[in-house]
């Protein structure tokens, strides 16, 4: 397994991350033993970046890591987001990122995953009502008192970033970023870069919308029946790009879900793609895509296939879209 910076000041992990949030949430029913056993083949592949939340199942997600690292956290790095509100229903009723949140958020956090620290702890997204200097700089008493390691942020826009690493310094940004959501190269990458910020890239394969497996009528019970990407003409739009991704994925013999990861990786050395494996054979396929490489016509063909902009509506419902702090408008 290669490895890569995440930035300047955070650490080195596995070229390729584990997205645990199916596993628990959101993408219908699975199987316990099944993901148990998926993070411990990602743990032999040489992954060791794990990505959860606490909000992640209503704190399922983090007993289910924490009973698969029990006795083999040093193999792995975690990745939290925190803040999210829930109700008993699994509706979402908004964010609290304040001080005394972050600190009660992250004691409980640690409980569930039964460890003393989290490597990489971030808000999941920005708290309109609390100043990002007062969420950071809460998290950075937790890395002074040892129970976080580095700081990151979610969906954050270019300005938060930098107001975000005026107070302490920035791993990275998780924000969503494949073939068919490109918002990030507007502004917010060449920001992280300017400042040293890697970016660990969620959403490589939209949901498994550009995975090649995607077929209509799936997903109709979980979260991708209410996404616009997933609906009516915007599906069927989307699908045939898959299928003009699909001929340049058999003429180099590999699958289209292992060239929409290859993608988000070629764009640079600083990005980590986040995969959402959660059986042992989607992940085997995804460890595929860091065994080849683009080459310039590679690239120059997918751009042809799947160009910017190209995707049939928004990544979010309207409602969800109003949290992206990365989604505001900027000026």
């Amino acid at each position: 397994m290669k490895h890569r910076q995440l930035g300047k000041t955070g650490p080195g992990v596995s070229a390729l991350g584990l997205g645990a949030m199916g596993m628990s949430d959101l993408y219908g029913p699975s199987d316990r033993a099944e993901s148990i056993a998926t993070v411990h083949a990602a743990l032999e592949a040489g992954m060791t970046l794990i990505d959860t939340g606490d909000f992640y199942g209503m704190g399922h997600n983090e007993m289910l890591i924490g009973e698969a690292l029990k006795g083999r956290r040093d193999e792995a790095q975690i990745s939290v987001k925190f803040g999210a509100l829930r109700n008993a229903g699994g509706g979402w009723s908004g964010y609290d990122a304040r001080p005394l949140a972050v600190k009660n958020f992250l004691a409980y956090t640690l409980q569930r995953l039964g460890t003393d620290h989290i490597d990489i702890y971030r808000p999941a997204r920005v708290d309109p009502n609390v100043p990002i200097e007062e969420t950071i700089g809460a998290i950075a008493e937790e890395v002074k008192a040892g129970r976080v390691r580095h700081i990151g942020l979610s969906e954050a826009g270019s300005e938060t970033i930098r107001r975000a690493a005026a107070v302490h310094p920035i791993s990275d940004l998780q924000i969503e970023y494949s073939l068919i959501s490109r918002g990030i190269e507007d502004d917010i990458l060449a920001t992280c870069r300017e400042l040293g910020i890697g970016i660990t890239a969620y959403g490589v394969l939209s949901r498994g919308l550009i995975s090649g497996h995607w077929q209509k009528g799936q997903g109709q019970g979980d979260f991708r029946g209410m996404s616009p990407r997933f609906q009516g003409e915007n599906l069927d739009a989307n699908l045939a790009l898959v299928e003009a991704l699909r001929a340049i994925a058999e003429a180099k013999g590999v699958s289209v879900a292992q060239v929409a990861i290859a993608w988000v990786a070629a764009q640079g050395e600083d990005i980590v793609p986040l995969v959402g494996a959660r059986r042992r054979d989607r992940l085997q396929e995804a460890l595929g895509a860091v065994a080849f490489s683009l080459s310039a016509e590679d690239l120059a063909a997918i751009e042809g296939a799947v160009p910017k902009g190209a995707a049939a509506g928004s990544r979010y419902p309207a409602a969800q879209m109003g949290h992206l702090d990365s989604e505001r408008p900027r000026g």
